[in-house]
């Protein structure tokens, strides 16, 4: 399953995966603590205390823990295409300011997810949504004047090299890990391919400026992910210009 899927195969196959899911990411000794420092950078003020953050994509609850850790008196709200991610992340434990919604990341509005959010955090997210344009314009909608976009995920830098090392961790870790864990490898053989016909991160800074996003900055994680793993931050006019 090298191809694109589409929303539908796509929340099935994350279904498919939930239960094993937190087992394959916490092998990847980086993941946790570089979803933690992403969610550092959402600018909130006093550890949180009375803003609101959209964790869009939550999954298993894995960058809402990462928002928590960083800001713990925030209210959050995570939003998931899939149940069975939803379900996983609802079987642990959260204080009350937590809540979560099952929608995808086009039909937040439909699903009763309303603005204003002092942030919104999206890991692994954005190149999983059919039309990254208008998830981008519904999300600078909802966030305040002001409020910080940040997102997480396996977008490459233009070496050569960095295309390399995706490819040769995926189909010597990622994919033997996926079918040793789960018995499949759809899943992970379509992550391979989705972040290679994916923005690279510079052209993923110049898509959140066309869709009216200011002081658009990116950064690398470290390791074996320089240049493979990035987190790129843009912010809403203060004037509450969305454009």
């Amino acid at each position: 399953m090298n191809r694109a899927l589409d929303a539908d195969e796509l929340q099935s196959e994350f279904d498919a995966h939930a239960r094993r899911y937190d087992l394959l990411v916490g092998a990847n000794l980086g993941y946790h603590r570089d979803l933690r420092r992403a969610a550092s950078r959402l600018g909130l003020r006093e550890q949180g205390g009375g803003q609101r953050v959209l964790d869009l994509g939550c999954g298993t609850g894995a960058s809402t823990a990462a928002v928590l850790a960083a800001y713990p008196l925030a209210t959050v709200v995570g939003a998931d295409a899939s149940g069975g991610m939803l379900a996983a992340a609802r079987g642990k434990q959260w204080p009350g300011s937590v809540s979560f919604v099952h929608a995808r990341a086009e039909r937040l509005a439909a699903a009763g997810v309303r603005g204003p959010f002092d942030a919104i955090f999206a890991g692994y997210l954005l190149r999983n949504v059919a039309d990254p344009d208008a998830v981008l314009t519904d999300l600078l909608a909802l966030l305040r004047p002001g409020g910080h976009l940040v997102l997480h995920d396996y977008t490459l830098d233009r070496r050569p090299l960095s295309r390399a090392v995706w490819t040769a961790v995926c189909w010597g870790v990622i994919i033997p890990a996926g079918l040793l864990t789960t018995g499949r490898t759809g899943l992970y053989r379509y992550l391979w391919r989705s972040v290679l016909d994916f923005d690279r991160v510079d052209a993923l800074q110049d898509r959140l400026r066309r869709n009216g996003f200011t002081e658009v900055r990116a950064g690398s994680a470290g390791g074996w992910q320089r240049g493979v793993t990035h987190t790129v931050r843009g912010r809403r006019r203060l004037d509450g210009g969305t454009a």
